[in-house]
């Protein structure tokens, strides 16, 4: 699985003639991330267009038109990611709250660190 993503399998996929684009940091980080499970052989890219997919329609059902392409892309990520056995559902949604704990615990304009906002006796990491 050494090839890279085929984009035109990604039709929805916000870009400009030079490939993606990116409203926030986020959005590149989750995307590099899929990229590279792909490439490391975690998982097919048809898996994962399936995947995106089956997210983004599911949403649709749902009457859910708010929520923006990389937060479907994020969501399809976990599931996938889950799904394969790559990290537990528990294991995303506890980094996730650390995630939300370091950012609430963040100064404005100082960097997000991880550690920031930790409950204490949790596990590091």
């Amino acid at each position: 699985m050494s090839d890279g993503p085929d984009l035109d399998a990604l039709p929805a996929i916000p870009r400009d003639r030079e490939g993606p684009v990116f409203a926030a940091p986020w959005e590149a980080q989750a995307f590099a991330l899929a990229v590279r499970l792909h490439e490391r052989g975690c998982f097919t890219w048809r898996e994962w267009t399936d995947a995106l997919a089956a997210e983004i329609g599911a949403a649709r059902e749902r009457g859910d038109t708010a929520t923006g392409y990389y937060e479907h892309w994020l969501s399809a990520l976990e599931t996938l990611v889950a799904a394969k056995g790559l990290a537990s559902r528990e294991d995303l949604r506890r980094r996730r709250d650390e995630w939300d704990r370091a950012v609430r615990a963040t100064p404005h304009g100082r960097p997000i660190e991880l550690g920031r906002g930790r409950e204490p006796g949790g596990p590091r990491g």
